[in-house]
């Protein structure tokens, strides 16, 4: 009997996962009476490559009071009020009527004047959700 080697031009190729898909993963294995390895199984992902994932959303986990960022886009509330009087002679204390305002995760706002820069607007907002 001879060996022989069947791995020759074979790589291991690694799954690649959404971020989204990630979390819910890591979600469902946070449900009372979850079992990880069950979970796993569920999704065809290694039980140990769940465990990484927790490991690295912990913050997350561990500051539940903290607003959850949407994993996906969705309507909010908009509300248009009328610019604060001013005084006379001086300029509106916060904006300007081309000045909108964005609350991100319910903690940060960031207030975006009609020139700004729509890459650089959407790595800060990107950044922010991260957080």
């Amino acid at each position: 009997m001879s060996d022989v080697d069947t791995s020759e031009g074979k790589r291991r190729r690694h799954k690649r996962w959404p971020e989204a898909l990630k979390r819910e993963i890591v979600a469902a294995t946070l449900a009372p009476g979850a079992s990880v390895s069950v979970v796993a199984r569920q999704y065809d992902v290694n039980a140990n490559q769940v465990f990484m994932w927790r490991r690295r959303y912990r913050g997350a986990i561990e500051h539940p009071a903290a607003a959850p960022c949407p994993s996906a886009p969705a309507l909010v509330p908009v509300t248009i009020t009328p610019a604060p009087e001013a005084e006379a002679g001086t300029p509106a204390a916060t904006s300007t009527p081309d000045t909108i305002e964005i609350e991100v995760c319910g903690d940060c706002r960031v207030r975006v004047g009609s020139g700004f820069d729509v890459r650089a607007l959407k790595r800060v907002l990107d950044l922010l959700r991260r957080r």
